[in-house]
């Protein structure tokens, strides 16, 4: 019996790459697992979706890094998930949180699965649409960092970011209501707000969602700018790299 399970298993094995999720906050990594299922049967066929494993560590022990500035800690935990993920057979990884890819250079050389990174979907998205300047939205970690404007002024992209006091509010929002689930009407008009300013004064053409919560409250039907939907374009890259074969180191 177990040399005919054997057997079938190995005239079954998929030619759709696996992908390994490195979660960290519950919903936005939830939002991405959900649409690569949803959306995978237009690319793969009725009811096909890459085989998928996720590794979430208690967002806990990344809040408590993230405070205390600590990336190389940041960066062990995602290692952790990585090799974990890598014994359970994915190929290639992705990551449904923008604020930890500030910590992806520290471990990227001792990853042992090479992984898709999403500022660099988002960009690459941005720069196809014809985007020249865009505002981004984000937890104060991640739009205090350069992991988005690295990658857009690589593409000729300028990156606005919110002001001193939006950026606090956003990201009281975010840690406070997102991640936990909770939408608030106040919260949708300040995020809607926050974007028609940099619609209005500062001149950009399109707003990067940047925490993997925020399309739950905005999307292009209530945002005055485009959005860039950093969940959905990370799901949407890891669909067609599953279905196109290896993925090269970064």
């Amino acid at each position: 019996m177990m040399a005919q399970i054997a057997a079938h298993s190995a005239l079954a094995s998929p030619v759709v790459q696996h992908i390994g999720i490195v979660g960290c906050s519950a919903e936005g990594a939830a939002l991405c697992y959900r649409t690569i299922c949803a959306e995978g049967p237009a690319l793969l066929g009725p009811h096909c979706h890459p085989e998928i494993s996720m590794h979430t560590p208690p967002l806990a022990e990344y809040v408590e890094c993230l405070d205390r500035k600590d990336w190389v800690a940041v960066a062990a935990l995602m290692l952790r998930s990585a090799e974990k993920l890598a014994a359970c057979g994915a190929d290639f990884l992705i990551c449904p949180d923008n604020t930890i890819h500030g910590a992806l250079p520290l471990l990227a050389a001792s990853s042992p699965l090479p992984w898709l990174h999403i500022a660099e979907v988002v960009a690459d998205a941005a720069a196809q649409m014809g985007y020249t300047r865009v505002g981004l939205t984000g937890t104060r970690w991640l739009v205090d960092g350069e992991v988005y404007p690295e990658k857009l002024t690589a593409r000729g992209i300028a990156c606005v970011r919110p002001s001193v006091d939006e950026r606090s509010e956003l990201s009281r929002i975010i840690m406070e209501e997102l991640v936990p689930g909770v939408v608030k009407t106040t919260s949708v008009a300040y995020f809607q707000a926050v974007i028609t300013r940099l619609k209005e004064e500062e001149g950009c053409d399109a707003v990067v969602l940047g925490c993997t919560e925020i399309p739950l409250i905005i999307s292009n039907d209530n945002s005055s700018l485009p959005t860039l939907d950093s969940t959905r374009l990370l799901a949407r890259a890891a669909l067609r790299r599953a279905a196109a074969g290896p993925l090269k180191p970064l």
